[in-house]
């Protein structure tokens, strides 16, 4: 994988943890990772030509007036993002790019905590309030999961264990979870985003994408169909990027938030895709057992 892969490294450590290994082709596992760095790093070139954070996929001003010196925090979580995804493109510097990146989306994620506190405050303790502050934690959460996927894979004494794997599948497949209920109790919103153009209209594409969500969450938790649960879900958010994203940056190329939706959602797929890949090599390896 990226240049050395996990089955190239899975034969190189003989007795690597069975945890996590290799996925099913390297050249599926390559796809991932490869663009899950490129992502990152464009995500960091995004906010240095603006010099401010993407506000609805990089969070930080969540707790943006408790930092004495924001600029100063976005150049060096930019040059990180580059730094990391650059590094997840190499042979040798994959297992560090992985990790600098989870440690720049775990800060990212962090920084929504504290809206399980603000956000029912001012907006009330219903269901939704809290399915949607969940939602923008849960947009970090799956991308930290894959980057420690990709770490542990390059790292076989640092391999998730058994229990922390499990920890890592009922997470991403909550999050997705999440997702789906998101839109189904935003439907309005959602629907919105929905081209015109598109045939039986916004809410039943809405309605649609946020079954789908819930279902591939279920399939990924309970190990049901999880690989192509998975698999799945990385294809419909990069048709999502094709059909309502990517026109955004022609509509409005001057708009940050145009450009970063784009490459969040691309990381998204990434990292959906390295899960998927993930759960194969633990199918594989339960059934060499």
């Amino acid at each position: 994988m990226m240049g050395g892969t996990f089955r190239g490294r899975a034969r190189e450590e003989g007795n690597a943890p069975s945890s996590v290994q290799a996925p099913t082709s390297d050249f599926a596992a390559r796809i991932g990772v490869y663009l899950f760095g490129l992502m990152s790093a464009a995500a960091g070139i995004i906010d240095i030509i603006w010099r401010e954070f993407e506000p609805y996929h990089q969070p930080l001003q969540a707790i943006g007036s408790h930092i004495a010196d924001v600029k100063v925090v976005v150049y060096i979580g930019a040059f990180g993002l580059i730094a990391g995804g650059g590094a997840m493109l190499t042979r040798r510097a994959t297992r560090y790019g992985a990790a600098t990146l989870a440690i720049i989306y775990s800060a990212f994620a962090i920084a929504t905590l504290r809206r399980f506190y603000t956000a029912p405050h001012y907006l009330g303790n219903h269901p939704s309030v809290y399915i949607g502050v969940f939602d923008t934690f849960g947009t970090q959460l799956i991308l930290v999961i894959a980057a420690l996927i990709v770490y542990s894979s390059r790292s076989p004494r640092s391999a998730l264990s058994g229990t922390i794997a499990q920890i890592a599948r009922w997470a991403f497949g909550i999050c997705a979870i999440d997702f789906g209920l998101a839109h189904l109790t935003g439907i309005n919103g959602v629907a919105a985003m929905i081209p015109a153009w598109m045939p039986l209209g916004g809410v039943f594409w809405t309605v649609v994408s946020g079954v789908a969500f819930v279902l591939a969450g279920i399939g990924i938790v309970s190990g049901l169909l999880d690989i192509l649960a998975a698999r799945l879900l990385a294809l419909m958010l990069l048709i999502f990027s094709f059909i309502v994203l990517a026109p955004l940056i022609f509509a409005a190329p001057h708009n940050q938030v145009s450009w970063g939706a784009n490459v969040y959602n691309l990381t998204a797929v990434a990292s959906a895709w390295i899960t998927a890949e993930w759960l194969a090599t633990q199918r594989m390896s339960s059934q060499a057992r």
